[in-house]
């Protein structure tokens, strides 16, 4: 098994990690440490791959794993089956995680480690407000915030319409910047951590890190579902500091 350990520029009070598609037991297209139950895997594969990640990583509490929508829902731990975009949690030793193949995972946390979060990031979720939703959820201000973004699709991949573009635009103009003209009319390549930085920054998020991957052209690394259609999921997982 080869998860990487999220690399953070700046200190942190809790643990963070983000798998790659490398170590568990699925088989074809979902080779080989898928981590989702909705994709069409074996389930007792995928069920095998999340004991693995979870042995390999010393977590010996349930991980908190949710059905993403693509909408702005922000769940807590404690709600039981949870059909969300973000999972918050203040509950030491919680282990929040989101789901990902293309869309951007944003892990949050405080200063000291005691309120963390989990975000699945597609663009309708991001342009909808599922990022601003999830900092409501925390008692720390924004400025006392980290932001960490995960691997995703690259801006020199992600080709979207005009409809896209308009979306972000409509709800901040600064979000012009992160479009490129693509292949064709009405057609943009869109940058998904130059619209997250830019959505944390007006929330008073400044300490940022992470991003620069490309989930499509990373093929060995990461899966990716404008690239193959059918695949697997990686996980991004924060776990909030434990007390002393």
């Amino acid at each position: 098994m080869e998860p990487i350990q999220v690399a953070w520029s700046i200190p942190l009070a809790v643990d963070a990690w983000v798998s790659t598609r490398a170590g568990g037991v699925s088989t074809g297209a979902y080779q080989s440490l898928n981590l989702a139950t909705h994709v069409g895997d074996d389930d007792a594969a995928v069920q095998e791959n999340r004991r693995r990640l979870q042995a390999h990583l010393g977590i010996d509490v349930p991980i908190t794993w949710m059905s993403q929508v693509h909408g702005t829902q922000v769940a807590t731990p404690d709600q039981g089956p949870i059909c969300a975009d973000a999972v918050y949690s203040n509950q030491p030793g919680q282990v929040c995680a989101v789901l990902t193949a293309d869309c951007l995972p944003i892990l949050l946390c405080n200063h000291q480690g005691t309120e963390v979060a989990a975000v699945h990031a597609g663009w309708r979720g991001l342009a909808a407000g599922v990022l601003e939703a999830a900092l409501v959820k925390f008692h720390t201000p924004a400025q006392h915030l980290y932001a960490w973004l995960g691997p995703a699709i690259g801006p020199e991949s992600f080709e979207v319409g005009s409809d896209v573009r308009d979306a972000f635009i409509r709800g901040d103009e600064q979000s012009v910047a992160a479009f490129v003209p693509g292949g064709g009319a009405g057609r943009y390549y869109a940058d998904l951590y130059a619209l997250a930085r830019i959505r944390l920054r007006r929330a008073g998020v400044l300490e940022v890190s992470g991003g620069g991957w490309c989930t499509v052209r990373e093929t060995e690394r990461f899966f990716s579902y404008r690239r193959d259609g059918v695949t697997g999921r990686m996980a991004s997982l924060i776990r909030v500091r434990s007390k002393a």
